[in-house]
């Protein structure tokens, strides 16, 4: 396929709408992955250059965890921070460390 800006526009908004791996999208809807990552990056970077943004930017976010996090419940927990990002941990971990993580995801941007 190879679609006008718009189109591609379309797919990316969609993609990211629908939370899915980018080469799931992509066979779904019979796209060569590479043109989809082409894409994205076209469309992100058109995005940065008209609103003069390089804040934009994901960056990893280091974290050191001091002790280990453990509970006595045996419940798992699922943390979704944004597009991609989802951290799945075997217990519920203390109101502190997810403190100490919300400070650090909240510097980064």
């Amino acid at each position: 396929m190879e679609g006008n800006k718009e189109d591609w526009a379309a797919h990316v908004a969609a993609m990211e709408r629908d939370a899915v791996p980018t080469s799931v999208y992509a066979k779904r809807h019979g796209l060569a992955l590479h043109r989809v990552y082409y894409w994205r990056r076209k469309l992100t970077d058109d995005a940065r250059a008209l609103t003069g943004s390089e804040e934009q930017t994901p960056t990893f976010v280091a974290l050191r965890v001091a002790e280990p996090v453990a509970t006595p419940q045996a419940t798992s927990c699922t943390l979704v921070l944004g597009p991609g990002v989802r951290l799945e941990l075997p217990t519920m971990p203390s109101a502190e460390w997810l403190a100490a993580l919300g400070r650090a995801v909240q510097g980064q941007r």
